[in-house]
């Protein structure tokens, strides 16, 4: 057996309290990883994960110390003094970050950036610095590299911006690589080529990995080993095999029942409780107050790691009980929506948006930019107590659709309607009764929270714009929404940079609910989330639509997410309805190609299971001009038709709609 790569031996890392107490985040972790492993981290927020993986770089983020214990890499000490550790970081050992957007800068070309990381931990000689740049972009499988080094990273999808980040941290030929949530975000297609990507670099060079996510779908897919973390400790470690099938501790039993599934529209059952705040686990497991086989002494006397009965090590007295817990979502039916909903809610008709603006003598004469609209003729009709998910990859349209609607982007064409009242297109104009009906909750929480203001001031604007609200009745139903999406009041007094992503994402979705929305427009709010968490999240939504008939325009790349909420889905491409119908229908008789692609690429915590993949990955940087949007990928093309003819649209009865040059005989038959 190779020496260790990285060796973690004791650790733990804490912050000091303003009462003067040690609040422990990671406790007494022991992690080894050597030369070629794969190893994947999994937990809820705030379980010490991003923690551990930025511990294993030699770094601490503000206010933290060591508490004890060692982090070595290939020997050296990266928290002792010197400036050895510098240049491991980047070098040897690399780090892909969960948001590339924001660790890319944004001023600078991507040639150059990629550039600066070769001028900084190899010794290439600079002559030759814009051929191995363009090797590295090839390497990670992006289209025309010779192209995109001379692109600012705002020009390139979620995807592109991540292939990115890896071709950066591949730059100095790292012996291994810390990946943060690198999946986090993208599409379900996207995520399963990079997923592939990583599996292939790893087989090929031979790199060390540790892989730290709450996507138990991308973990199975990458890593061979598993750690599962709760309130900074390691609970459960084995082989993928071992954690995924025969998870010895509750706590992971309850991660993977939580996950939403294709088969059936049932609502994930979330883990009764919260973790822990740092410092306030008792003496025994801290898992304990959430555990059904708790038992007097897991709550007073602590329990170090033990063999566990299929495999792998636990930190658990109920083990051989805890092996037999189900594993399958049980989660209850989700009820459906009335179909009979005499009117509806929100219209939408003949909704175009194009971003490219027009010339000097466009504007003159009237004309419009030649670029296709990157959304074109989008109608759908939303009944109260409904829930329609949109989904689609990068780049469909179902963001500036949301935006659209909230009155954030004014559209080219076409109208949006209100209760049968025609909204205005800016949402300055609007009343504020139809700014308290329609809420967007956005994907990326950092962009919408103030930075500045505390959460009980965040929270307060709505409860007193809408409500009027204030002093004790304001904080208290402040503390009301914390709980719905389980967050403690403890919470109100912290900025967000305070918080964990998941956890300000929480405060997003609480801010929204403030208003008592008639609409709740969701734009990947669960991305960020936890499984555990996204239950919670999803059960939320479901229960607001049940009391009062709240309405929901979901969107997600999560397949399994929208099966268990949505009663309608429109499959987007390009800014074009592909297909639309009931959830049941469409999941489970998947027509246009498109619609069998994503189907075909949901991944499973399975480390036998495979998805099926487009041949090409292909990055479209827009809409074509004519034909069907989805034809330069398509594996059924027909002839020229699909290039040159909008597709027509095919009523398969039951409001599923197909637009496909295909004819419905064939469409039904399998073909990825």
């Amino acid at each position: 057996m190779s020496a260790a790569l990285i060796d973690i031996a004791d650790l733990s890392i804490g912050f000091t309290t303003r009462a003067g107490a040690l609040a422990p985040v990671l406790r007494h972790i022991d992690l080894t990883v050597r030369s070629g492993e794969t190893i994947g981290i999994v937990g809820e927020s705030g379980s010490g994960k991003s923690t551990l993986a930025l511990a294993a770089m030699g770094y601490l983020k503000p206010g933290l110390n060591m508490l004890g214990g060692t982090v070595r890499f290939a020997g050296q000490d990266m928290f002792a003094p010197g400036a050895i550790v510098p240049r491991i970081r980047g070098g040897r050992l690399a780090l892909i970050p969960q948001n590339a957007g924001q660790a890319l800068t944004p001023s600078m070309r991507i040639g150059a950036q990629i550039a600066e990381a070769l001028r900084l931990h190899t010794s290439l000689p600079t002559a030759v610095h814009d051929a191995r740049v363009i090797d590295l972009l090839a390497r990670v499988r992006l289209a025309a590299p010779s192209e995109l080094v001379a692109r600012y990273p705002h020009e390139l999808s979620g995807g592109q911006q991540q292939r990115v980040a890896i071709a950066m941290a591949l730059a100095g030929e790292p012996e291994a690589l810390l990946l943060d949530e690198p999946t986090t975000g993208l599409d379900v297609t996207t995520q399963a080529h990079v997923l592939e990507l990583l599996r292939d670099l790893a087989a090929d060079t031979g790199m060390a990995m540790v892989y730290v996510s709450h996507d138990l779908g991308a973990i199975a897919r990458v890593c061979a080993s598993i750690a599962v973390m709760y309130a900074g400790e390691i609970v459960a470690e084995g082989t993928a095999r071992q954690v995924l099938r025969t998870p010895a501790h509750p706590y992971a039993s309850g991660l993977i029942a939580a996950i939403p599934v294709l088969r059936a529209p049932r609502l994930p059952r979330p883990l009764e409780g919260r973790p822990p705040a740092p410092g306030a686990a008792g003496p025994g497991c801290a898992f304990a107050p959430r555990c059904a086989l708790a038992e007097a002494a897991c709550r007073t006397s602590p329990i170090g790691l033990v063999p566990a009965p299929g495999g792998g090590h636990v930190r658990c007295r109920r083990a051989e009980e805890a092996i037999h817990l189900p594993l399958r979502n049980e989660g209850p039916l989700r009820t459906p929506h009335d179909d009979n909903a005499a009117t509806s809610l929100l219209r939408l008709d003949d909704i175009t948006v194009r971003y490219a603006r027009p010339s000097l003598w466009q504007q003159i004469t009237g004309q419009h930019p030649s670029a296709p609209p990157v959304v074109d003729g989008i109608a759908l009709d939303l009944r109260p107590g409904e829930t329609i998910g949109l989904v689609g990859e990068s780049g469909s349209g179902k963001s500036t659709i949301l935006k659209t609607i909230a009155g954030l982007i004014a559209p080219l064409r076409g109208t949006t309607s209100l209760t049968g009242t025609t909204l205005a297109p800016r949402v300055a104009q609007r009343p504020v009764g139809a700014l308290r009906s329609v809420q967007l909750i956005f994907q990326n929480p950092d962009e919408s929270l103030n930075p500045r203001q505390t959460i009980a001031t965040i929270l307060a604007q709505p409860l007193s714009l809408y409500f009027g609200l204030t002093g004790a009745a304001l904080q208290a139903r402040a503390g009301e929404l914390l709980a719905q999406v389980r967050l403690g009041p403890h919470y109100l007094e912290r900025l967000p940079s305070q918080l964990s992503g998941g956890e300000k994402q929480r405060v997003a979705i609480a801010r929204a609910f403030a208003a008592d929305p008639d609409i709740v427009l969701c734009d990947e709010v669960t991305s960020a989330l936890d499984v555990s968490v996204q239950a919670a999240v999803l059960a939320l939504l479901d229960a607001l639509r049940r009391a009062r008939g709240t309405a929901c325009l979901f969107v997600s790349h999560d397949l399994g997410v929208v099966r268990a909420l949505a009663d309608r889905v429109v499959v987007l491409y390009q800014g074009r309805i592909c297909e639309t119908g009931p959830a049941e229908t469409v999941y489970t008789t998947p027509l246009h190609p498109y619609t069998e692609a994503l189907l075909g690429a949901v991944l499973e915590p399975d480390p036998d299971y495979t998805p099926r993949l487009l041949a090409a990955d292909v990055i479209e940087q827009g809409p074509p001009a004519r034909g069907c949007p989805f034809q330069n990928r398509c594996h059924r093309r027909l002839g020229p038709e699909c290039h040159t003819v909008t597709p027509p649209t095919q009523d398969l009865g039951d409001g599923h709609l197909v637009r496909c040059h295909i004819p419905f005989t064939r469409l039904t038959e399998t073909a990825l």
